[in-house]
């Protein structure tokens, strides 16, 4: 199993904070998003690990990883930035959003998953956003699960009233799962021209891991889901970073 770290993007909701440093690098006590995560990979066995890297590439430059570089990162968004990295996805992988923090058992408990293709998913999402003035809960990338636990919708803009969760940014894809997303993103490569609409994103361009998906899962793909209760917080903006340093001791 690999991991895949999507760090490509600066972070600008952080203002000047990043006007220096990727969004990985903000320090939460004492130690950067980034390196909380590769601990996190090697606490729980994984230790081939790979950086999408963009924005001040230069200073994401830790030992013992592999890099890429998404050169377009401007202009482009996640799913793309995934895709740069798309020569080590002949095996099994995790990949994830460079700007959240997670238990390590949320890692454990999706490495454990057996299904191709699964997506951590927090029931208990809302509970993430009470005070959480700066990033609305509209712009959540949400879920709508079967009685399995099989994703039907997912994405942002969804305003069902059967929303399960939240897809917090991490998913697994086991070798033949790795082979069936490679092969659908070439399919909507083929189907879509960069600036035409793609699911609920305005371009394919800049396009969400989450757009894919649907497009995945509108086909009749299985994407199973990896059910959690918090136990992970986003960083997207200045008051994300002032709450994980303030309760950094205790549970996300």
């Amino acid at each position: 199993m690999r991991a895949i770290i999507i760090a490509a993007g600066r972070g600008s909701r952080l203002g000047e904070l990043t006007d220096d440093l990727p969004k990985c690098l903000m320090t939460v006590g004492g130690k950067t998003l980034l390196k909380r995560q590769i601990d996190s990979f090697r606490a729980n066995g994984i230790q081939d690990i790979s950086v999408v890297r963009g924005y001040q590439a230069e200073k994401i430059d830790l030992t013992g990883l592999r890099y890429f570089l998404n050169d377009d990162f401007k202009r482009n968004n996640i799913l793309h930035s995934l895709m740069y990295a798309r020569e080590i996805m002949d095996e099994g992988f995790v990949a994830t959003y460079s700007d959240i923090l997670f238990k390590d058992s949320v890692l454990s408990s999706l490495s454990s998953c057996s299904s191709d293709l699964a997506v951590v998913v927090d029931l208990d999402w809302k509970e993430g956003y009470v005070g959480r003035t700066e990033h609305p809960v509209e712009e959540a990338e949400k879920v709508v699960l079967d009685d399995d636990g099989v994703v039907q919708t997912i994405g942002k803009d969804i305003s069902s009233s059967t929303i399960s969760g939240e897809f917090i940014g991490m998913l697994k894809c086991t070798r033949a799962g790795a082979e069936c997303f490679k092969e659908y993103f070439d399919r909507a490569t083929e189907e879509y021209d960069l600036e035409a609409p793609f699911a609920r994103a305005a371009s394919f361009r800049n396009a969400y891991i989450t757009d894919l998906l649907q497009y995945m899962v509108d086909d009749g793909v299985r994407v199973d889901s990896v059910l959690i209760k918090r136990g992970w917080q986003e960083i997207d903006v200045r008051d994300d970073l002032r709450r994980a340093n303030q309760y950094e001791s205790q549970d996300i």
